[in-house]
């Protein structure tokens, strides 16, 4: 019954033609939705954490962490920086700590919403050295566009963090409006194929997906280089 997982059905079966619109709009204004206070909190605790844990140290976001499978296995693979775990689900945040084994003393979750907790580093001026999009929700009714991460006012906030960017999902109009979106913005993205025993992160979803014989993309793109005279 694991491999039982559904392709993504769509309407829409490649990137939408309106996607550079979209984007231009959020890159020529500023997201004005106040920061909740809670969200604010957890931005708060964050920067404590990194203090707490090393001033200096590079900072690895693993952004929509879901149970956390990814963040453990990040914390152990980059034991010189701080990661951190952010979803916005208590639920799911809590679920299988168990099976996730001893905590590395580097890591940390913590409950937000990531437009807030976006915006929160952006306006700081903290810079990732990695930042991971593991299977985001991909939103693939075509209506539902504005939903996706790099069609959505917040998108201009992730692109000031910097660091290596890696994104995957099941669903190939996704990664291909990212590198669209990446391309238009100065970078230059990498896309490919990956599977579970050839990558160094398996998330919950990942496994299911590949067990059920769908094909995994993923996309990396380095943050911190970018071409001078982007649209």
């Amino acid at each position: 019954m694991f491999a039982n997982s559904r392709p993504v059905t769509s309407m829409q079966n490649a990137p939408r033609p309106d996607l550079r619109t979209v984007l231009a709009r959020h890159q020529d204004s500023v997201l004005q939705k106040p920061i909740a206070a809670c969200n604010h909190a957890a931005f708060l605790q964050a920067l404590a954490l990194l203090r707490e844990f090393s001033p200096d140290a590079p900072l690895v976001l693993d952004a929509g962490c879901g149970v956390g499978w990814s963040t453990v296995f990040l914390a152990r693979q980059y034991p010189e920086c701080f990661v951190l775990g952010v979803d916005q689900s208590a639920h799911r945040l809590e679920r299988d700590r168990t099976r996730l084994g001893v905590m590395p003393e580097n890591l940390a979750f913590l409950r937000a919403d990531l437009v807030d907790f976006w915006r929160e580093l952006a306006e700081s001026g903290i810079r990732l050295q990695r930042h991971y999009l593991l299977y985001p929700n991909p939103w693939p009714k075509p209506a539902h566009l504005r939903r996706r991460w790099h069609a959505h006012p917040v998108f201009p906030a992730l692109l000031r963090l910097g660091g290596l960017l890696t994104c995957r999902s099941n669903w190939k109009p996704y990664i291909e409006e990212l590198s669209l979106c990446l391309l238009w913005s100065g970078y230059a993205p990498l896309v490919g194929t990956c599977a579970p025993e050839d990558s160094l992160i398996t998330t919950p979803f990942e496994r299911k997906y590949h067990a059920s014989g769908q094909t995994l993309w993923s996309l990396c793109c380095d943050l911190n280089s970018r071409e001078d005279g982007a649209s």
